[in-house]
């Protein structure tokens, strides 16, 4: 061969070469850029409240950064986000398995010291809260706001978020002083940080309104009940599942003052808008149906009141787990209907199982 042929061979070599790493970086820039579109749209979706269509987005999100030309980054947010959502749906051993993906993921190539591994602990810890398993969730709280207040600063809104969650700790503990505490810190920096009509402000308004709720202190718990209904309404839409929430309490606060005429639709609107966007074996819906049913009991509409009580009962076994505290708080709602009823051994059956898992969970009632 001569040395022209040779160099002409080696030329076009480096020339096919050069072409398949070019189209490679173009495919792998658009699938970067078809993820990150991904990612924004569940985003909208979660924000609409629409949980279905964004675990469709979030799984195909996951999809592409699974493949090839995904960094590391990319597959732990994706790997988060899809927990969130399962979170939001129930599916706790799902999200679970992939929000610590997510935190094994960051600690391997962030270090321990990242915002990024804060909000992995952070999210895990939630999950914890909503599982009663408050134990394992505190240190991750705390790791989570030493991280972040040692990177981000005291007045971050990630950490008034770690506040949060550690309150939540607290008041799932009934260590209710420090929860008051950790809620106003945390109310205080989000309405400062992001403004007094922010959803997440209205998080820790309706959070520390519930921890009055269960002290009996209804006048500093209304107010603030109403205040995040009003928040809610405004920036989620009238349809969003966080007003169903707000709509729930308000309703609660109703009921117990004796207000029940105004309690029954708000109760009927929030299950109507959760049967909706989460679905009917949700625990969300089935707390709903428990508190509907205890109106009912209280206006010796037993007849009304029964299914519901079963109903809820059964979703709550199913989706939380027969020694989860919630289920102890319908039992005890059941009960006071069979009390009423005359049926005096099935009332303290219920009574009785009721107390025994809060003494395994040591929660109060």
């Amino acid at each position: 061969m001569s040395e022209h042929a040779f160099h002409w061979c080696a030329s076009r070599v480096i020339a096919v070469v050069l072409a398949i790493i070019l189209a490679w970086a173009i495919l792998v820039i658009r699938r970067r850029e078809r993820w990150q579109a991904q990612i924004t749209a569940g985003s909208r979706a979660i924000a609409a409240g629409r949980y279905d269509d964004a675990e469709r987005i979030y799984a195909l999100a996951l999809n592409l950064a699974e493949g090839f030309g995904g960094s590391k980054r990319s597959l732990a947010i994706s790997l988060n986000n899809l927990a969130l959502i399962y979170y939001r749906q129930a599916r706790y051993n799902l999200a679970a398995s992939l929000f610590e993906r997510a935190l094994a993921i960051r600690e391997k190539t962030l270090g321990r010291d990242h915002p990024d591994i804060a909000e992995s602990l952070n999210n895990l810890a939630g999950l914890y809260v909503t599982q009663a398993r408050y134990d394992q969730a505190e240190p991750l709280c705390k790791h989570a706001l030493a991280i972040n207040e040692r990177v981000l600063g005291p007045d971050h809104s990630d950490v008034a978020a770690n506040l949060h969650n550690l309150a939540a700790v607290c008041q799932g503990q009934s260590r209710n002083d420090e929860a008051e505490q950790l809620y106003k810190r945390a109310l205080a920096m989000r309405e400062n940080i992001l403004g007094p009509e922010h959803p997440d402000v209205a998080d820790t308004l309706s959070h520390l309104a519930s921890l009055y709720f269960r002290q009996a202190r209804y006048d500093q718990a209304e107010p603030l009940d109403d205040r995040a209904l009003a928040i809610r309404e405004n920036a989620l839409g009238p349809d969003h599942p966080d007003v169903a929430e707000s709509l729930n309490n308000v309703a609660l606060l109703h009921a117990n003052q004796t207000r029940y005429e105004p309690a029954e639709p708000l109760f009927k609107r929030s299950l109507a808008i959760r049967e909706n966007a989460l679905g009917p074996d949700h625990p969300d819906v089935a707390a709903i149906l428990s508190n509907l049913a205890s109106l009912y009991t209280i206006q010796a509409r037993y007849r009304d009141a029964e299914p519901l009580h079963k109903l809820s009962l059964a979703i709550l076994d199913k989706a939380l787990g027969p020694d989860h505290p919630t289920v102890a708080i319908a039992l005890d709602s059941y009960a006071a209907l069979l009390k009423a009823t005359n049926r005096t051994a099935e009332a303290e059956a219920m009574i009785k199982r009721a107390t025994a898992i809060r003494e395994r969970r040591g929660t109060k009632p």
